[in-house]
């Protein structure tokens, strides 16, 4: 009963975070020519340029992105990607209909931002995700290592580049602002942004752990050996560090491992030498 209702919840924040992801996208920000990252925002000048419709757009420049996350993540992540992408442009479509709220770009930054942010943060804390460049970042983190923060800031700036050439200076730098203002927001409602995680496990089933983690998540672990202070038992203590996209499955893998397990995570602002990955991953 508990899972089902973990399984609801999940489901929920996906659905309702894509619907506000959406409402902040056609009130806020495409009325004033404010540019979202990513796919979306590359959507966003492909509609300028081209007198396209937003919401389609959206839909279909993300399908080589689902394809692709398919077969390199896994279905649990990428079905739920799906329904946020539909939700998020059916909502999109919906929402063009109705006038804008402001004319204001600073307030359609500010609250446009904030929206945007929960909205996405609400998805990430779900297990999904809204936008293909954030599948591709997933995919080259756990294959090269690189920073999936990193990723998605290049892609941003490149996007933000082109919306000051596109829709002038002052569209690209509100842009920008709108761009920290989210990230700000995503990191409260879905607290690392795109930082990396470490993570103490301390269980009596430290092997079937460590192998489920380096199974489905391609992370190895390291063993610290422990003891408890009332119980005199022994324990073993897994560290080892994750993104914050990995978060959510290891939370599952952590439940299926029978027995007692105590866990800690925590933000790691730097990380110094290299981190072993697996080189093929299951799914």
């Amino acid at each position: 009963m508990k899972k089902n209702n973990e399984t609801v919840k999940s489901w929920i924040l996906v659905v309702v975070g894509a619907i506000l992801a959406a409402f902040s996208l056609e009130e806020f920000l495409a009325p004033n020519n404010l540019l979202d990252g990513g796919v979306t925002g590359i959507s966003m000048v492909i509609v300028h340029v081209f007198k396209m419709y937003l919401p389609a757009v959206i839909a279909v420049l993300n399908i080589p992105f689902m394809i692709i996350g398919y077969r390199e993540i896994g279905k649990s992540v990428i079905v739920k990607f799906i329904v946020a992408v539909l939700v998020f442009s059916a909502a999109a479509g919906v929402f063009e209909r109705f006038d804008k709220v402001t004319d204001e770009s600073l307030l359609a930054v500010i609250y446009g931002g904030i929206m945007l942010g929960i909205g996405v943060g609400m998805v990430l804390r779900g297990g999904g995700c809204i936008d293909g460049t954030e599948i591709v970042a997933i995919i080259l983190a756990r294959r090269f290592g690189i920073s999936t923060g990193n990723i998605i800031l290049y892609v941003n700036v490149l996007v933000y580049s082109i919306a000051a050439i596109v829709f002038g200076l002052d569209r690209g730098m509100y842009s920008l602002l709108m761009y920290f203002v989210t990230s700000k927001v995503i990191d409260i409602v879905e607290t690392g942004l795109d930082s990396a995680k470490s993570v103490m496990i301390i269980t009596e089933s430290g092997e079937e752990m460590a192998n489920l983690i380096f199974e489905k998540l391609g992370r190895t672990v390291t063993y610290i050996k422990g003891e408890g202070h009332v119980s005199q038992e022994k324990k073993t203590i897994l560290y080892c560090v994750v993104t914050r996209a990995e978060i959510y499955e290891l939370k599952k893998l952590i439940k299926q491992v029978n027995g007692s397990t105590f866990t800690t995570i925590s933000d790691v602002t730097e990380i110094v030498g290299n981190h072993v990955k697996s080189s093929t991953l299951t799914q």
